[in-house]
């Protein structure tokens, strides 16, 4: 019998109009265009200033992109899962929202939250659907509305992030293509250097730490890049040498888009040229879980089938891992 492997199969994205500029930081914080693309990689980002519009929004027109694209019928989808550190209500599924919304009637949906590894975990959990037997399609979307939590008062955080998102379809494949193996950890000991203070169980919201701007995300920066460095290219370099694979084996590293150095230090640690390495942080910062997705969006039409695409991310928590992954399809353009 013929292992059943869960392959992606239709991609779909979807990023707002609005463009924030370096140039237009610079009249907001004291920085300027010159270090922030030296230290980041970051020209722009895409900000949802729509009232009333949240995460949900984005990941539904991501969605409807990724189903008029690939014909697919929403009926047919089992699952959704929506990837977010930025749902849209503190306890109701903005992915049970979603579903509904683009159709997906009958499907059962949950949010996943792992902050900017949320889309790389999900991928691991809509592949373990997949490949259980139980569930022929699984939609996965990585949508952030980073700038809900942003305070734009403070460069260290608000020259980074953006809004966007992106979807992909998991389904059954019999080729031997889709994910081939994967390496995820956390630490809860880094919890203190990339979290919002209140707002949760411990600190509920009150009139001080709404005074005291404790509800946006706060980072130390040093310690977060140290952590991300080592660890994103730690299981990069694993998903290679345990699968017996050497650097011309591989034609994309799909890396979550953080900051320019940290992918530079991924790509070299594998031994990946520049062209190999997926970038699009200089476009739209980042995206938190909607990173990956986008990435393989804009890159659709230079993938081919069998291709070999490593996934690494890093977040808060901390959280991290790495995917390899065989593309299977080629792009009808």
């Amino acid at each position: 019998m013929t292992k059943i492997t869960a392959a992606i199969t239709a991609v779909g994205k979807y990023v707002p109009d609005y463009i924030l500029t370096n140039k237009e930081l610079e009249t907001m914080v004291d920085t300027n265009d010159e270090w922030i693309t030296s230290r980041t990689g970051i020209k722009e980002r895409r900000i949802l200033k729509e009232e009333g519009k949240g995460t949900s929004y984005m990941a539904i027109k991501a969605a409807e992109n990724l189903l008029k694209k690939s014909n697919k019928n929403p009926l047919e989808i089992d699952l959704v899962i929506v990837a977010t550190a930025t749902p849209d209500l503190p306890v109701a599924s903005t992915a049970a929202y979603v579903a509904t919304e683009i159709g997906a009637t009958n499907a059962f949906s949950y949010d996943l939250q792992a902050a900017c590894s949320s889309f790389l975990y999900g991928m691991s959990t809509a592949s373990s659907y997949i490949e259980s037997g139980r569930y022929k399609s699984v939609l996965l979307i990585g949508a952030d509305k980073m700038s809900s939590i942003v305070d734009y008062t403070d460069r260290a955080t608000c020259i980074i992030f953006g809004d966007g998102a992106g979807a992909v379809l998991f389904e059954p494949n019999n080729e031997g293509l889709g994910l081939q193996d994967e390496y995820h950890r956390s630490d809860g000991g880094g919890r203190e250097f990339l979290k919002i203070d209140a707002g949760g169980s411990i600190l509920p919201t009150s009139e001080e730490t709404l005074k005291n701007k404790q509800h946006s995300v706060h980072q130390e920066g040093r310690t977060v890049f140290k952590f991300a460095v080592s660890n994103m290219a730690d299981v990069a370099e694993k998903m290679l040498t345990r699968n017996n694979l050497v650097k011309e084996d591989i034609q994309w590293l799909a890396p979550h888009q953080a900051n320019n150095r940290i992918i530079e230090a991924t790509a070299n640690r594998v031994g990946l040229e520049s062209d190999k390495v997926m970038v699009n942080i200089h476009k739209y910062g980042n995206t938190t879980s909607g990173t990956l997705p986008l990435l393989l969006a804009d890159y659709e039409n230079q993938l081919k089938k069998g291709d070999n695409i490593i996934f690494a991310a890093f977040g808060g928590g901390f959280t991290w891992g790495a995917i390899y992954l065989k593309w299977a399809y080629n792009t009808l353009n």
